[in-house]
């Protein structure tokens, strides 16, 4: 899924930012998980969508999480709860993020199709294999930060991991219909395979700048919400 108009690999700048604006968003506290979606959906459509640069997102957002709820535990203790919180909906957001990833790189092709336009097979073959491996980086990235973190904060981290691996994930939910999608897409390639006028990648990273802004609210997942 690599978006044409950005390197593999994220400018230090651009990951030091989304930390501190993930760790700014834990300071003020509000609606956590509304605001870690954002933030990681605006940075997938602003620096790239292949599995590297995904990869450098999601660690980035999580630093800032262990981070933010790190220096709130610091100030006062009465605030450990208040921090446990936010780590949960900051976790969810993130994982909601990536399902809506997956989401609209579904709604892009259906789109395509729509109008009778095929993406190439090669693009969709390197879209498949980043879309199969979105959930492992999001679980890796979640387990690595647990294991870098202490106390509190690594204990819910290691907690919401836990949940996830036995009782799924959003983005796992989503990618299965999304890979169904793309098999059906890859199948009518190469039955009759011409360029559409834009690009897969492309096209997934403005429809994630819609919704990160609100413009487009259609795509939906689970997140298991009663067991936060």
């Amino acid at each position: 899924m690599q978006n044409d108009n950005h390197s593999t690999a994220q400018p230090e700048k651009d990951v030091a930012r989304l930390t501190e604006e993930v760790r700014e968003a834990i300071a003020h506290g509000g609606d956590i998980e509304n605001a870690i979606r954002n933030l990681t959906l605006k940075a997938m459509h602003s620096n790239g969508l292949d599995i590297e640069s995904l990869k450098q997102i999601a660690t980035a957002v999580m630093k800032g999480v262990q981070e933010g709820a790190q220096q709130k535990m610091t100030h006062a203790a009465e605030q450990s709860h208040a921090a446990q919180s936010q780590i949960t909906q900051a976790v969810v957001g993130l994982d909601t993020a990536f399902a809506q990833l997956a989401g609209a790189s579904k709604l892009a092709l259906e789109e395509a199709a729509s109008k009778a336009k095929q993406f190439s097979d090669s693009e969709l073959t390197k879209a498949q294999a980043d879309l199969k491996d979105l959930e492992s980086v999001f679980l890796d990235t979640l387990k690595h930060t647990a294991t870098a973190a202490q106390g509190l904060i690594a204990e819910t981290l290691r907690d919401m991991l836990s949940h996830a691996q036995h009782n799924g994930t959003a983005v796992g939910m989503q990618l299965k219909d999304t890979l169904a999608v793309f098999a059906h897409q890859m199948a009518s390639t190469g039955r009759a395979q011409f360029e559409a006028g834009v690009k897969l990648t492309q096209t997934t990273a403005d429809l994630l700048y819609k919704i990160s802004t609100g413009v487009l609210s259609g795509i939906t997942s689970q997140t298991n919400r009663d067991d936060k």
